[in-house]
């Protein structure tokens, strides 16, 4: 198991752990002074953050240990995130009491262009978005959250994984967890963290994907769509098949989607 799961999981995967979703988590005046400020500090903040961290690593070909760990350590108490595959986002967005669409802020700090593919999740009877002010957006502090019933959510979650997103989970000061994300390489801010620096803000599923080389037809559409460099080709007897590097792999199961041969699954990790 994930160190989250030895944490935060009470001898499960954290994420099913009912008590990370507990409304009683929100009377922490922490939480709740944190989620006020929440779009500014997280993604305001930290896409400058990046930006001055990423001249770091282009002058020096890394970045100081101690500014990694300090990094790692920080987004592990407030906003971390892990991929799920949409077996597990299905799970957790069924049994939520709400849901809400609203902005991607990644998107709206990189583009100042609206991107829906972010859902407030809730489970107790007070949600932990009606702090958030929504004029961060450009709109009045009561607009932007767009009730959905939990069908129409994953409908739409599974629209964006056949174009490629990818789906996170991320928490509101650990272990609380608030929030579905369905993310591209180009337009999250946590994929740029670790592509730009190579520093992880998420955490990879608790699966990984494997592919039967038996049937494989090397096609290597597979590997155009993976976002974490995770699939090569090899060659065997002749035949040029897909390879998946389990310590790249992220277990987001997009892969399973190209492939027409149905040669891809995940496993457990």
């Amino acid at each position: 198991m994930c160190e989250f799961c030895t944490k935060h999981g009470e001898g499960k995967i954290w994420y099913k752990n009912a008590a990370n979703y507990a409304g009683d988590l929100l009377s922490d005046l922490n939480r709740r002074s944190y989620i006020e400020t929440f779009l500014s500090s997280a993604f305001k903040e930290g896409f400058q953050t990046l930006g001055r961290l990423e001249t770091i690593y282009q002058k020096k070909g890394r970045l100081p240990e101690a500014v990694r760990t300090a990094l790692i350590k920080k987004a592990k108490q407030e906003h971390f995130g892990q991929v799920l595959p949409i077996e597990e986002i299905s799970e957790l967005v069924k049994n939520a009491r709400t849901v809400v669409r609203m902005p991607c802020a990644c998107r709206w700090d990189m583009e100042k262009k609206e991107v829906r593919c972010c859902y407030a999740i809730s489970y107790g009877p007070e949600p932990w978005y009606n702090a958030i002010d929504m004029s961060y957006f450009g709109t009045t502090s009561d607009q932007g959250l767009e009730s959905l019933s939990a069908d129409i959510a994953l409908q739409q979650m599974e629209e964006m994984e056949e174009q490629g997103a990818i789906h996170t989970i991320w928490t509101m000061m650990t272990p609380f967890i608030g929030a579905i994300c369905n993310c591209s390489a180009e337009g999250c801010l946590a994929m740029s963290t670790l592509s730009k620096i190579h520093v992880e803000t998420m955490a990879r599923a608790e699966y990984t994907a494997r592919v039967d080389e038996t049937i494989c037809s090397g096609c290597g559409l597979c590997d155009t769509v993976c976002h974490f460099n995770a699939i090569s080709s090899i060659t065997i007897s002749g035949r040029s098949v897909s390879r998946i590097d389990p310590a790249r792999c992220f277990g987001c199961g997009i892969c399973r989607k190209s492939c027409s041969v149905n040669a891809i699954s995940l496993v457990l990790r």
